[in-house]
């Protein structure tokens, strides 16, 4: 299984031509994590709220618009009990808790699923023990 973090599925999505190209030659499609879905969909949504005028509201409208439709090519892999326990294996470990929650759960995800994460933020992930990365955009 390939999962892309966070930062690679938004670079995908604005067509970075490395990135694209290592994603069209890979042996399986990737999927993304129910955390990168969050996270993606809160920006959205964050930015949609913050907008100070029509013109700006009716941008970030369309940016929220592109990244569900973007979403729905992606197969989701949710949490479950297994990562859970990864997760609480993963926040007792020393010097694992200045990579964020959210990166955390990532990797909780792809430790349990065996999967490779696609990331740029090797420097934080590469402190995961037993976790395999690439990054795509090199």
């Amino acid at each position: 299984m390939i999962l892309l973090d966070t930062d690679i599925f938004t670079l995908l999505q604005y067509g970075h031509q490395r990135l694209l190209e290592r994603y069209q030659a890979a042996s399986e499609v990737p999927g993304i994590t129910i955390i990168t879905e969050t996270e993606a969909l809160r920006g959205r949504h964050e930015a949609v709220m913050k907008a100070e005028d029509g013109t700006r509201l009716l941008h970030a409208q369309q940016g929220l618009f592109r990244t569900v439709k973007h979403l729905a090519l992606f197969q989701v892999v949710a949490l479950d009990d297994a990562a859970v326990a990864q997760f609480d294996r993963l926040r007792g470990t020393k010097g694992l808790r200045r990579i964020g929650r959210g990166d955390m759960l990532i990797a909780s995800i792809a430790l349990v699923n065996k999967a490779i994460l696609v990331t740029r933020n090797r420097k934080h992930f590469e402190r995961v023990p037993g976790l395999q990365s690439e990054n795509w955009t090199e």
